[in-house]
């Protein structure tokens, strides 16, 4: 019996290895643009090309999905998830409006120590910068916002802000390359060392100065 328990047990963790599996690269794909908003995802494809079965496959889509990146048609399957230019303007407000609520409500910090994981977020942001690596760089620029905001300890907000970001950073994969033939290589990086510098300050109205100068309208800002 014993044996029986472990090996459902090791069938247990060994499926949801693959899931993750299958999250991550699915995510990483879509969050790059390798996959475009709107297109469908085919199970017979994946599981061929993720060299999984389409129960691990289903559960790795349920998750995508509560994350918003992924959406299943009545009829039709699942695609990619796909942003109007309403859902956009209205993720940004959102996005605003809770910005300011932990700035306005959180600053002065005390301890500046606290402001480590915004400084880590942003010595990742200097080296994927350097080496090219735009998803990367992107990734880097939401953990440091995300880092922001928990300064707030409020568990709740952070979740909805980081729903957030991570839609929007879908509906700035498609620019990517776009991005990056327009702005220097290290604009981004030099803009969030500018909002850390307001951040360190501890003055709200600096660092909502800064962050109104930020970029708000474009993710990779």
């Amino acid at each position: 019996m014993a044996n029986a328990a472990e090996s459902a047990e090791h069938g247990e963790i060994e499926s949801w290895s693959l899931v993750e599996l299958a999250v991550s690269r699915l995510r990483r794909q879509i969050l790059s643009g390798s996959i475009d908003p709107g297109e469908r995802l085919v199970e017979e494809q994946l599981t061929r090309r993720l060299g999984i079965s389409r129960a691990p496959l289903r559960e790795a889509l349920r998750l995508l999905t509560q994350q918003g990146l992924v959406e299943h048609l009545p009829r039709r399957g699942v695609r990619v998830a796909v942003l109007s230019d309403r859902d956009v303007a209205e993720l940004y407000t959102v996005r605003d409006v809770l910005e300011q609520h932990v700035v306005t409500t959180v600053f002065p910090i005390v301890d500046p120590a606290l402001l480590a994981p915004l400084q880590a977020a942003l010595d990742l942001m200097r080296a994927a910068s350097a080496a090219d690596d735009r998803l990367e760089t992107a990734n880097a620029h939401r953990a440091f916002h995300l880092a922001m905001v928990a300064l707030a300890g409020n568990r709740q907000l952070t979740q909805v802000y980081e729903s957030i970001l991570v839609k929007l950073q879908l509906y700035m994969a498609r620019n990517l390359s776009r991005e990056a033939e327009l702005a220097e290589p290290d604009d981004g990086v030099r803009r969030h060392e500018r909002l850390y510098e307001a951040i360190h300050s501890g003055d709200p109205g600096t660092i909502l100065h800064e962050l109104a100068a930020h970029g708000a309208r474009s993710y990779l800002s």
